[in-house]
């Protein structure tokens, strides 16, 4: 029976009520502190965009960070909030001054949300400005006024802003700030503002050459095929060189913002590129070889950019500014102009660039003999395959629930038998694998043609061609929580990122978490992450709860499973490292010899783990059990 719907059932938020609700609307997922898209780092960027804004401005060429455990301060040096609208821009949702497109015209935050989430989201909050020889300031808790400077009060510090704040951990749960991340963070603040200098708990960050320092500190160890092209114009900067691999690399910048999933700016490059390189060597030349080997950092600034989510993670914009030129048609120019002119005056990059597409055409050409066969043996698989079960939905169509296509990747067929019966059929599919798959470290492309395993695995994902060809949103690892199992996953992401390193950068491979515990009695169920979850879990269902300890995927019955990829599904995304190296360098410090910068951080990075003991019933549940090192 349908339950009523009356004038009762409509209600409103305030904006702290809203924001604290839906967070995920505001800065992305929410987190531990452990990735860099985590929400916690956006609570941080958006403070300092306000302050870069300022400084782009032309107004403080300083910002001082301090970070003690999780207590965050923002100090800048512009112009300082006007003291009579403190209260409006720490709490009155869409307020500010970035609606005046003359003031703020090429700014990040243009929306008013920012600090509000800040605000919001934290357990404490202080936000005070200094003026014109005097200050003021107001303290919140989760957006509420806790203490507030009514009137403002004679100062002698130097003009400018200061934030203060908390991350209130009843939203995010327990976590911590990585400084690593936040130096990374810093780090391309400052390659895209010259000039500013940027301080983390005494530690300075500064840039003279912007993104050409970028390209070359990142780069440092790696053999170029021609010195780095730094070109600069208004409104756009870009690095560029080329390196001995096939992928390309991407550092991707709007409006001082890092946009790791690309955007409208980064295609439009992306095909200018190639235009620019076929124009000045008068050859149609296919696309992927031009960009064999492209490492490149594209920064724009654009007008009143549109993002695609909050978070400004991909840019949606196809205009320099609302009517006016196109994104594509102004860096197509760009280069066309500055890329042709540096290749008519570096004849040793030209040839370099040449040789370099020469060899790509080769080993493309070499391969499609291979191809043929594998295609002919993937189209015949397709038909009889047994180790795909697919779904009626794909990403690569306009079917409505295309954005929750999800492949499965499992070992063994335990494993596999339980996910297929469990799954939802329109949306979810499964590959099944033989065992553990083949190490592709510092192999060709013709290994994915020549196994029969990841041919079949790229035919299911149908990326053979392009990326954008892509079948299922969500590429899930689901292996056992063992050695055996963390070795299959640790092959798949090499395969993935040697060959299909987009489908990383562009968020689309996960791993799949699966419960190690299950505590019951005979009123609840509880299924256990991890040794806190099972201890929490034991002291809420004592005083002798039942409590299994789950080995593999295979154990789990296919009516458990579904609770686990159904609507609460845990998911990690698989993430290029913080301080972003090439692919190249992933793959050879993870998968290349045993070297003595390996084995320090296997030694740093060393978690203790504790096993699991079959409780006995008489013993209080809080007894920690011995420890041993994993």
């Amino acid at each position: 029976m349908a339950s009523a719907y009356s004038e009762k059932d409509i209600k409103t938020l305030d904006w702290r009520e809203h924001i604290r609700l839906r967070p995920g609307m505001y800065i992305g997922k929410l987190g531990d502190g452990a990735a860099p898209e985590d929400g916690l780092y956006v609570l941080l960027k958006e403070v300092i965009d306000n302050s870069i804004d300022e400084f782009i401005m032309g107004y403080g060429k300083a910002i001082d960070i301090t970070i003690e455990e999780r207590f965050i301060t923002v100090r800048d040096y512009g112009r300082g909030i006007p003291l009579g609208k403190l209260m409006d821009c720490a709490a009155k949702i869409n307020t500010g001054a970035k609606y005046d497109s003359e003031a703020f015209k090429k700014s990040v935050g243009l929306n008013g949300v920012g600090i509000k989430a800040v605000n919001a989201l934290s357990s404490f909050f202080e936000i005070q400005a200094f003026r014109e020889g005097k200050t003021r300031s107001i303290e919140f808790s989760k957006g509420m006024v806790v203490a507030e400077m009514k009137q403002a009060r004679a100062s002698k510090e130097k003009e400018g802003t200061l934030i203060s704040f908390e991350a209130d951990d009843s939203v995010f749960g327990p976590y911590s700030l990585d400084h690593q991340i936040v130096e990374q963070m810093l780090r391309n603040y400052s390659y895209l503002n010259t000039g500013l200098t940027l301080t983390l708990n005494g530690k300075k960050f500064a840039s003279k050459n912007g993104l050409l320092d970028l390209l070359t500190e990142n780069l440092q160890g790696q053999e170029l095929l021609y010195p780095v092209v730094h070109l600069i114009g208004p409104d756009f900067e870009v690095a560029l060189t080329q390196v001995d691999d096939s992928g390309e690399d991407y550092y991707s910048f709007v409006n001082g913002q890092n946009t790791t999933q690309g955007g409208t700016h980064l295609n439009a490059f992306r095909e200018a590129f190639v235009a620019t390189v076929r124009s000045y060597f008068k050859k149609q030349y296919d696309a992927p070889d031009v960009r064999a080997g492209l490492v490149a950092a594209v920064s724009i600034r654009v007008e009143e950019p549109v993002f695609e989510s909050q978070t400004k993670t991909r840019l949606g914009s196809t205009n320099m500014a609302p009517g006016g030129e196109s994104i594509r048609a102004f860096i197509n120019n760009f280069l066309g102009q500055h890329l042709d002119n540096y290749l008519h005056r570096n004849k040793g990059a030209a040839d370099a660039m040449m040789e370099r597409i020469v060899r790509s055409e080769k080993e493309r050409k070499e391969l499609k003999g291979i191809q043929k066969l594998a295609r002919d043996r993937a189209k015949s698989a397709r038909l009889h395959n047994k180790k795909l079960r697919d779904c009626r939905a794909h990403y690569n169509t306009k079917h409505k629930l295309r954005e929750e296509t999800t492949l499965f990747i499992t070992e063994g067929d335990s494993a596999s038998g339980s996910i297929t019966k469990s799954r939802e059929v329109e949306t979810q599919a499964v590959f099944s694998l033989r065992g553990k798959p083949l190490n592709t470290f510092g192999m060709t492309r013709n290994v994915v043609y020549q196994n029969e395993e990841f041919n079949l695995l790229q035919a299911a994902l149908d990326i053979e061609e392009t990326v954008e060809n892509l079948r299922y949103n969500r590429i899930v690892l689901a292996t056992d929580a063992d050695v055996d199992g963390m070795h299959i996953r640790l092959l798949l992401i090499t395969f993935f990122l040697q060959f299909f390193p987009d489908l990383i950068r562009e968020g689309h491979l996960y791993i799949l978490q699966t419960p190690l515990f299950r505590v019951r009695n005979k009123k609840e169920t509880r299924y256990c992450y991890s040794d806190q979850e099972r201890l929490a879990a034991l002291e809420k269902l004592k005083p002798n709860p039942e409590i299994t300890r789950f080995k593999g995927l295979g154990e789990i019955s296919p009516d458990e499973f579904k609770h686990f990829i159904g609507a609460d599904i845990r998911l990690d995304p698989v993430e290029l490292p913080p301080k972003h190296k090439t692919v190249a360098d992933i793959l050879a410090f993870y998968m290349g010899k045993n070297t003595p910068e390996r084995q320090d951080y296997i030694i740093q990075n060393l978690r203790i783990e504790t096993d699991y003991v079959e409780p006995d019933p008489l013993a209080p549940a809080e007894t920690e059990p011995a420890a041993d090192a994993a």
